[in-house]
């Protein structure tokens, strides 16, 4: 028997008895929190520590201790659930017509089938009507576009029963986001929840932006919906005007905020006069912007970045409790494997899921790791597409939605489709690369156990590399001790140029120690 063939029986016996539905656990008896090959490193709730805050990383023993030796190979622990999808997100005891949200607006949520508010989105809602700038944290798939949309839409409705006629291109409501795959998405949301209310919905997406420029299109708008790079040149250009635009969006804000948005996107936000905001009422004319800013994480320079276009201090903030920690209701499993065994592994996990129907996402670090992953699982007669960053718009348009749509169940992919994407009809994720950082895992995770998402989904994590056995004991650790994720810094640009700079002797100003010139 060779040691690829024992490490894939030891990880079937993984896959077939430890791993179940939260509903299949015995209510007498033990209830795990973390379980392992090794099971002297079980955990049950009735073994948590009291204060477990106090706990300093490093002091609690733990499975993935072992796992920098060779000797490894094979090992694995696993997360359990501890409530269910419905527990997580827990339905508000208010009506959306008790905020204070039209029959008309409801009656478009019901047809989407929201029925009610949860208590995190009446939270919201109620502090968005209010009219501050917002900041909504809130771990992913807990239903945070339609916090901002549904709000502002009612107010968008009050509006127009006062406002005079607009001209083309100048909306009411810009809505900025990271990526063409979640623009697409909020602009469906947008265009379903306004159906028959007289509000027009426009999407705007990079990789046409040229085609914009040379021949635009001029009409009614109320919702713009646009990828950053490409509102950025269309703006500058002047094909959309920004001057009546009164609810500024910034979905997915911690990757907007990072190194790799940040300059630019500091440069167009000092188009919009945020600091009238406390100003704004139909019945004046000063006229000011609500800021708001939706994410599941935060980059660590988030205030600094902010103080330029508001007063922080005027910044409302809706927090939900489950902010940087683990999705409580979602099994995650972690497995001790041999790089190269990893292809062979994949398969056996991808056969487990076609047998059951499984729709299930893989995510990869890079490029060529993706385009590895899609082309390997197609070979072996498993349908899977491809997405990532560095695809030609003509090839990455359409290819989420042949996953959304159920042509296909397999979607290999990058960071790319981590972030904001509604993947409700995914049931398991694969890190078939770990993600470095935690910010990174939260959102790839996140793609799963969503409001509507089935309630046994599972995450799997194939661990090969000395890097990533640090990031796996930082999750284990919050696993034992239940406690928030230390260390959440969603700015992973930032982080590499900080790291780097360390290396060559230079400080946070990238200035020499004891010199006057900066790189």
């Amino acid at each position: 028997m060779t040691k690829l063939t024992r490490v894939c029986l030891t990880l079937r016996a993984c896959f077939s008895t430890q791993v179940r539905p939260l509903a299949s656990i015995p209510s007498q008896g033990p209830v795990p929190v973390v379980t392992c090959k090794r099971q002297q490193f079980n955990l049950y709730q009735s073994d948590l520590p009291a204060n477990p805050e106090r706990i300093k990383f490093g002091e609690l023993p733990l499975a993935s201790d072992g796992w920098r030796h060779r000797r490894s190979n094979g090992d694995y622990f696993i997360i359990h659930p501890v409530q269910r999808a419905y527990e997580a997100y827990g339905l508000s005891e208010r009506t959306f017509a008790e905020l204070g949200i039209r029959e008309s607006l409801v009656e478009n949520l019901k047809k989407q089938h929201v029925l009610s508010p949860t208590h995190y989105q009446a939270e919201g809602i109620q502090a968005m009507l209010d009219g501050s700038h917002m900041l909504l944290a809130a771990e992913t798939g807990c239903g945070k576009t339609y916090t901002y949309l549904v709000p502002v839409v009612e107010q968008i409705l009050r509006r127009k029963l006062h406002e005079k006629q607009r001209e083309f291109n100048t909306p009411l409501m810009l809505i900025i986001t990271p990526g063409r795959e979640l623009a697409q998405q909020i602009g469906t949301v947008a265009t379903q929840l306004t159906e028959g209310l007289g509000i027009k919905t426009r999407v705007v997406l990079g990789g046409r932006t040229k085609q914009h420029m040379l021949n635009p299109s001029f009409e009614d708008i109320d919702i713009l919906v646009a990828s950053f790079g490409a509102i950025s040149k269309l703006v500058t250009n002047g094909i959309y005007r920004m001057e009546e635009v009164r609810y500024v969006v910034l979905d997915e804000a911690d990757t907007l905020l990072d190194d790799s948005f940040n300059a630019k996107l500091m440069h167009l936000m000092k188009r919009f006069p945020f600091h009238k905001n406390h100003l704004q009422d139909l019945g004046h004319d000063i006229q000011g912007t609500q800021m708001i800013l939706a994410a599941a994480t935060m980059p660590s320079n988030m205030e600094e970045l902010l103080s330029k276009l508001v007063n922080v201090e005027t910044i409302e903030q809706v927090v939900s409790p489950n902010l940087h920690r683990l999705m409580s209701h979602v099994t995650q499993r972690f497995m001790r494997v041999r790089k190269s065994d990893r292809p062979q592994i994949l398969i056996d996990l991808v056969r487990t899921d076609a047998k059951r129907h499984v729709p299930t996402i893989i995510f990869s670090n890079k490029t060529p790791a993706c385009d590895f992953v899609s082309m390997h699982l197609n070979a072996h007669g498993f349908p899977c597409v491809n997405l990532n960053g560095d695809m030609i718009l003509k090839l990455r348009l359409g290819q989420f939605e042949k996953f959304q749509q159920a042509e296909v169940n397999i979607l290999s992919t990058t960071d790319v489709a981590s972030r904001g994407l509604n993947t409700i009809r995914a049931a398991h994720v694969i890190n078939f690369d770990f993600p470095l950082y935690t910010a990174d895992y939260i959102h790839r995770v996140g793609r799963i156990g969503r409001i509507g998402s089935s309630n046994d989904c599972l995450a799997t994590n194939l661990i090969s590399s000395q890097a990533e056995i640090g990031a796996v004991q930082r999750l284990e650790h919050a696993a034992r001790t239940t406690s928030l994720l230390r260390n959440v810094d969603a700015n992973v640009k930032g982080i590499i140029r900080r790291r780097v700079m360390k290396s060559m002797g230079l400080t946070n100003e990238g200035m020499i120690p004891g010199s006057t010139v900066k790189i």
